[in-house]
């Protein structure tokens, strides 16, 4: 191992404290845009200290890819829309998973050619390609649930239990080939293996689980660049992917907590019997349906409003117009808040970098522990494009695929004003009662369209 100069392990000691603070800085949303940016100043530096420090072959090939991609990172970050933001995190995910793997196997060939390794160096290479092929495939059918490319409901067949018993001692047996016997064969083979698993994972959870899966394929990709970073002799890719990996395990277990399941639930309870699969289908229960002039009158003359976004709050792009119609209503007087619900969207912080974008006050997006209890005094609970986390099936159907989650009881409000496109059912495929509550009204259409109408009664009153 080359020991870099002095200097540079200084820098690499600034960018790993870049890392720490950017990710303490994204645990608030007053603090996220500027710990996004320390981050990317640490791995800038970090980047820049190995191409001067490294004594690199084929510096015109890595130039050439650093601009690719450069380019389609930028491209991409102005360019998706916020209501896709979670599928990019899952392709960011997989991107690095992928990369991780594809440095083991490289080194995996010079092990080969050198004649081999230490047992835990191998370990460790046989470690990386096989998690990081996982966080791959299994970020690549996240990104296609989420994009619904592919079903959301979960998918099985007979034999799925044995398939995947099979898949996870063929990752461990090749993995224990790999380290007493280094071969480029028993590499791909790994890497091939791993993929699979990686698809195997995924495909048995249903779409109101996808948060939580996004979140522990992020600890996985963090896991295999760890790993990366010893097989590399790197420490500062071992700090940097165990910062993300032990941030990924964190949130997985957060995110468990918060849909009120065990994460083996989460990943196993299609294959039980148990299924994460909602029917899918709207009822022909009636409803009762508003205009925008009625819904104006309730919030205008409400004392206390509760606000509840959702995904179709975002696919509408409507938070913009939102907060024009929360600060006019603030104007009148009326004390108006968000209740934002930890799973709410499609990843968690989904809603918050979405309002943060709408330039809402970070003292109106209130936590669901903390906001809950307000409901019962809350005059009205206007509930734009959320469905499943207001769904009192979670408490009341224990076979429903969201029971045991945690929710907004937006149904103790006196008057609930529910702004949906349609009677689809959400993420979860299930029906929601509280659409048929008596204190219950919907407002159909885009939920931009009908905000703009609401606001422009709201002015005449």
């Amino acid at each position: 191992m080359t020991v870099p100069p002095v200097w540079a392990q200084l820098v690499y000691l600034v960018a790993a404290v870049c890392f720490i603070l950017a990710l303490k800085g994204l645990s608030s949303p007053k603090s996220a845009r500027r710990g996004n940016l320390v981050g990317a100043a640490g791995a800038i530096l970090a980047t820049a200290t190995v191409v001067i420090t490294g004594n690199l072959d084929h510096l015109m090939g890595i130039g050439i890819a650093l601009a690719i991609g450069v380019v389609i990172g930028a491209v991409g970050a102005y360019r998706v829309r916020m209501t896709q933001m979670p599928q990019v995190v899952a392709l960011f995910n997989g991107v690095g998973g992928c990369a991780a793997a594809i440095v083991a196997l490289v080194e995996l060939d010079e092990i080969a050619q050198a004649g081999g390794a230490s047992t835990f160096h191998l370990v460790a290479t046989a470690f990386t390609i096989v998690i990081g092929s996982v966080s791959f495939t299994g970020s690549i059918v996240t990104f296609l649930k989420l994009q619904e490319l592919m079903t959301t409901r979960p998918v099985t067949f007979a034999g799925y239990p044995i398939l995947y018993g099979l898949a996870l001692l063929s990752a461990v047996g090749f993995g224990v080939f790999l380290a007493l016997f280094p071969t480029m064969v028993a590499g791909f083979a790994l890497a091939v293996i791993g993929a699979g698993v990686g698809v195997l994972l995924v495909l048995p959870v249903g779409g109101a689980d996808v948060p939580i899966v996004i979140s522990l394929l992020n600890a996985f990709t963090g896991l295999s660049v760890a790993a990366s970073g010893y097989v590399l002799e790197n420490p500062l890719l071992l700090i940097a992917g165990t910062l993300v990996g032990a941030a990924g395990t964190l949130l997985t277990k957060l995110m468990a907590t918060a849909m009120g399941r065990s994460l083996s639930n989460t990943l196993f309870g299609a294959l039980k019997g148990g299924s994460t699969l909602g029917g899918g289908q709207a009822s022909d229960r009636p409803v009762k349906s508003t205009g925008p002039a009625d819904v104006a009158i309730l919030l205008a003359y409400a004392s206390r409003v509760i606000i509840v976004p959702g995904y179709g709050l975002a696919v509408a792009q409507a938070q913009h117009t939102l907060r024009q119609l929360v600060d006019l209503l603030t104007e009148r007087g009326v004390k108006v808040d968000y209740a934002v619900h930890p799973v709410a969207g499609r990843m968690p912080g989904h809603m918050n970098v979405l309002l943060a974008e709408a330039q809402v006050p970070y003292d109106q997006l209130r936590e669901a522990d903390d906001i809950d209890s307000d409901f019962r005094n809350a005059d009205v609970a206007l509930v734009v494009g959320a469905n499943d986390v207001v769904n009192p099936a979670a408490e009341t159907s224990p076979g429903a695929p969201i029971y045991g989650m945690p929710i907004l009881h937006a149904i103790q409000a006196r008057q609930v004003v529910f702004l949906k496109r349609s009677m689809r059912p959400g993420f979860a495929g299930i029906e929601n009662d509280l659409l048929y509550a008596p204190q219950t009204t919907l407002l159909f259409g885009d939920a931009k369209d009908s905000l703009t109408k609401v606001l422009a009664e709201v002015k005449t009153l």
